[in-house]
């Protein structure tokens, strides 16, 4: 797997430099991966799909990479992507006094894979519309190209990347209410912890399939923290635990519930698996302690099944 290596970053104060390093450092990663080849010639080339003619297959790449790619002409370039980022009071979980590129909330994470996403975009000069939505929908921009637009959604992800919210989540009516709104086929991405306090999973559902109406593509990052939230791994002492949503409170040793714990929440990450595969979404599992390329190769793997 490629390896992304961020240096001298510890404060998060320009996210458009942070976002262009992030994927420097994963095409870095690439070169020395499985995956070598994809991000040298992003908007220029795709690969080749066996059975199809080898009339446009460019050899002299194929000469560097032992590759084959086929030369993509403008109007396979071109594709629509809309990020959908949950801002409810549980993506701001963990919270951290000094966040670093290695040390981050799942807010924060998501904004700066965003970011790094868009950069991408840029580079393979494709088109791209930003959400972000709790309760209600806080800001939406449809997809475009211009280098205007993609400033002012980065400056919507540094708002949200030093936000806070106290918002409880209404996933399945906001996304209803975006699924709307986005009428040109795209490649939608939606990070979400999956985790809102009236639980309706079939309605949830509903809602991420109407995302996929006029022919869209979703990619379902679900977000989350390894180590507390699947692993549980806490001090065993006393300890008061707070919905961050709620604010339903209670006392317990860690270890006391730990084993029971984690059987249900990997049941729970289970059925949302199956569920996604069920209404055919990509779910894409995002633990926020192992860095941005999962959801950057996430990208590149169904982009040019998209295109």
């Amino acid at each position: 797997m490629a390896s992304i290596e961020v240096k001298h970053l510890t404060e998060l104060n320009n996210l458009e430099l942070l976002a262009k390093q992030v994927v420097e450092g994963f095409i870095t990663g690439m070169h020395k991966s499985p995956f070598h080849g994809f991000s040298v010639e992003f908007a220029e080339h795709r690969l080749y799909n066996k059975g199809e003619s080898t009339r446009h297959i460019d050899w002299k790449l194929y000469a560097k990479t032992k590759k084959l790619f086929v030369k993509r002409y403008e109007e396979e370039t071109n594709l629509r992507c809309h990020l959908i980022i949950d801002n409810s009071a549980s993506m701001h979980y963990p919270v951290i006094k000094n966040p670093s590129i290695d040390n981050l909330s799942k807010i924060a994470f998501s904004s700066i894979a965003s970011a790094a996403l868009m950069e991408i975009l840029r580079r393979q000069r494709d088109a791209v519309g930003l959400s972000i939505y709790s309760d209600t929908t806080n800001y939406y921009a449809p997809a475009k190209g211009s280098d205007r637009h993609r400033r002012m959604l980065l400056s919507q992800l540094d708002d949200l990347l030093k936000s806070n919210s106290k918002a409880t989540t209404d996933t399945y009516k906001v996304l209803h209410e975006i699924s709307e709104k986005i009428h040109k086929r795209s490649l939608i991405f939606l990070f979400t912890d999956m985790f809102q306090t009236d639980k309706n999973e079939e309605e949830l559902f509903e809602a991420l399939r109407h995302l996929k109406h006029n022919k869209h593509e979703v990619v379902l990052f679900h977000t989350f923290d390894g180590k507390r939230e699947l692993n549980f791994d806490f001090e065993n002492s006393p300890k008061k635990f707070v919905d961050v949503e709620t604010g339903e409170e209670i006392n317990l040793y860690a270890s006391s519930v730990k084993k029971q714990y984690s059987l249900e929440i990997s049941k729970y990450f289970n059925e949302l698996k199956l569920k996604c595969m069920q209404y055919k979404i990509e779910y894409v599992p995002v633990d926020i302690n192992k860095g941005f390329e999962q959801v950057l190769i996430a990208y590149l793997i169904r982009r040019n099944k998209f295109l």
